[in-house]
Formats: structure tokens, sequence, C-alpha cells
């Protein structure tokens, strides 16, 4: 987080209140991690498999995690496609430039 004044956030997550202090210009995402977290949380718990709340949350966390992993392997795929395309770019216009000066 940056180091901006902090302000107290109010958060309702699982049917529980929470504030939480967090730079002012962070609050928005701050609400909107709350808000999907909560979703995620209704989720599992709507499913009727799992029963407390702790498994509810760990369940929960998991998935996010999940979410975030495969999300982070697409955009590193994702990354060394674009850099192998400059690359390719880059020797091509190396060539070009060459034919050029001669």
């Amino acid at each position: 987080m940056s180091s901006g004044k902090s302000v107290p956030v109010n958060l309702h997550i699982l049917d529980k209140d929470y504030v939480v202090a967090c730079p002012e210009e962070e609050r928005q995402t701050l609400m909107a991690s709350a808000q999907y977290l909560n979703e995620k949380l209704k989720e599992v718990r709507g499913s009727g498999k799992v029963v407390s709340t702790e498994r509810i949350v760990v369940i929960s966390a998991l998935n996010i995690i999940h979410e975030y992993l495969q999300y982070k392997q697409k955009n590193e795929k994702d990354e060394q496609a674009i850099n192998a395309e400059l690359v390719r770019l880059q020797e091509k216009i190396g060539v070009a430039l060459s034919e050029l000066n001669n």
C-alpha cells in the first residue's frame, strides 16, 4: 500500500462488519476486494457442502488463489508471446535497415 493518508473503511463480509484502515486512494480497490471476497464466500456457503465458517473461508481463499494463479500464468504466456513477436519484428527491421544501407 502507498503512504497516503489512512482512512477507516467499513466492510461487510459474510454477515459481519469490519473496519479496516487503508490509504485513501486505495479505498475503492479495498471495497471492491471485500465485495469480491464476500461474493465468493457466499457462493461456497450457498453450495451447502461446507458448513463451518472456517472451512468456508479456507475453501474460498483456495478458489480465489486458484483463479489468480490461472490469470497470472495466462498473462505470463501472453507476455512471452509478445516478447517473442517483438524480437521477431526487431530482427525484421534490422534486416530491412541493412538492405537499405547496401
